[in-house]
């Protein structure tokens, strides 16, 4: 064969070599290869995991000790005040909410870890108690807080991007502010970031007295209604994880496991979480509704209604019947002077006013005159004055979450 006059000679010797298998597609030896080494990748992967595991478990059992010592003081030290958040002159409690709104609804919708929802409200708490934040920016230091609290200890293809909380936020803010506001919570809080959640507590609790999902959830579920409340700011994670396991047993009829004494701030923590119970946020009930965490808000709900309806039959019992007169009146007879008499009335009757000789006759009706009187019963308090109840009636009006800065 002669070679083609524009190509090598090794090039056209391979051109005109003839095999049958050029043309057949045939991956299954490289497939069967491929399947040998990612199993083997595997077997590896997974004997490492069991070694690192029985390990983990080995340091961990000698260690324990030490480790909830270390736990102890990093809670301590890692607390945010609530009374110094009480100093911020446009940031008002009524205002929180709205914000752990918006802070839930940016948790789920990325996948974060439970610890992660946690911190950032740690980090949101301490930094508003160390520097005056203005009403415009305190969703963006909760963004803040949850970039870091998502960078150090969550999976890295899921923190959000800025564009992302920019979206969210309805492009309230530029891209630059997003990373100005994180480099200045990192340095006012001198990059002291690591604070054990009560995420944390809850799960070495429950692993600890057995309980099953189902509480674990409901524990979960008290430990996030309690982030939307001042009274548990300052309180330490350990307290808020026993308090919330009790009332979560409680709740669903679980007998409660542990036999230790319960010291007061314990007994105050779990009374005071069992009363803000009866309204909780909608965002956080629906995100509790699921079937993968057992519906407990559904349940807790069901509790609350059968709580309040027992309240009611022990508050008004049932009238018992009256007795019969065992002498029937007679129909003819004279009426006495007490069957005609009007019934009784508990409290003040309002008088009929005269009018004098001032209004009479110069066209000022009676009901003017009642009007231009002074209100008998005290004002109804402004909204500032009960924050839960305007933060229940405006969520039930539908408002969303990222509007919460009109307040």
């Amino acid at each position: 064969m002669q070679p083609h006059p524009g190509l090598p000679l090794s090039a056209t010797m391979a051109y005109s070599r003839h095999d049958d298998s050029f043309f057949i597609e045939s991956d299954e030896p490289t497939f069967d290869r491929m399947n040998a080494r990612c199993a083997a990748k595997m077997i590896a992967r997974q004997r490492q995991d069991i070694i690192a595991s029985e390990l983990s478990r080995l340091a961990g059992e000698e260690y324990l000790e030490d480790i909830m010592e270390h736990m102890a003081d990093m809670e301590e030290e890692t607390l945010a005040d609530a009374n110094l958040i009480d100093m911020q002159r446009e940031v008002q409690w009524f205002m929180r909410p709205y914000l752990i709104d918006f802070i839930i609804e940016a948790h789920a919708a990325f996948t974060l870890l439970p610890e992660t929802l946690f911190l950032t409200v740690n980090l949101l708490d301490r930094y508003c108690s160390k520097r005056v934040v203005y009403k415009h920016h305190y969703q963006l230091v909760g963004c803040a807080a949850l970039l870091i609290a998502a960078k150090y200890g969550d999976k890295k293809d899921r923190v959000p991007q800025i564009t992302e909380l920019n979206n969210m936020c309805c492009g309230l803010y530029d891209s630059g502010m997003f990373t100005q506001m994180e480099m200045h919570v990192l340095n006012t809080l001198e990059w002291a970031i690591g604070h054990p959640t009560v995420d944390f507590f809850t799960q070495l609790m429950a692993a600890e007295e057995r309980d099953d999902a189902e509480v674990e959830h409901m524990a979960a579920y008290l430990c996030e209604i309690a982030l939307y409340h001042r009274d548990f700011v300052s309180t330490k994670p350990s307290m808020m994880a026993r308090a919330s396991l009790a009332l979560a047993r409680a709740i669903l009829g679980r007998s409660e496991v542990n036999d230790r004494e319960w010291v007061h701030p314990e007994n105050v923590t779990l009374v005071a979480l069992s009363e803000h119970l009866s309204q909780p946020s909608p965002t956080l009930a629906r995100k509790y509704a699921t079937p993968e965490l057992s519906r407990v808000s559904q349940k807790l709900s069901d509790f609350m209604a059968d709580q309040a309806a027992r309240a009611r039959r022990a508050a008004d019992p049932p009238t018992p019947p009256m007795e019969m007169a065992a002498k029937p009146s007679d129909i003819y007879s004279t009426p006495q002077k007490g069957h005609g008499a009007p019934p009784c009335y508990q409290g003040y009757l309002t008088p009929p006013i005269t009018p004098d000789g001032v209004h009479f006759g110069h066209g000022q009706t009676q009901k003017d005159v009642y009007s231009a009187m002074p209100p008998r019963c005290p004002v109804t308090p402004t909204p500032h004055q009960n924050q839960g109840s305007v933060y229940a009636a405006q969520a039930q009006r539908g408002y969303a979450s990222q509007h919460y800065m009109q307040y």
